[in-house]
């Protein structure tokens, strides 16, 4: 059986903490931004935490 290969896409958008938690960085950050609120644009401007439930199938993805 074969090696199990990075899904480089993936690998690129997530990486790890740590404790194996899965960081991300928000989206809807390029473009467009003169419609968004202040609020809103400065939420978005530090990473994320990706929830327990989608973290698992990352983990698979992103696994060296």
């Amino acid at each position: 059986m074969g090696k199990i290969k990075t899904h480089k896409a993936s690998a690129k958008r997530f990486s790890l903490t740590g404790t194996g938690k899965v960081k991300l960085n928000h989206t809807n950050r390029r473009h467009k931004l003169g419609l968004k609120t202040a609020k809103r644009k400065r939420q978005l401007r530090g990473g994320g935490i990706m929830s327990e439930a989608m973290a698992a199938n990352v983990r698979n993805m992103i696994q060296k």
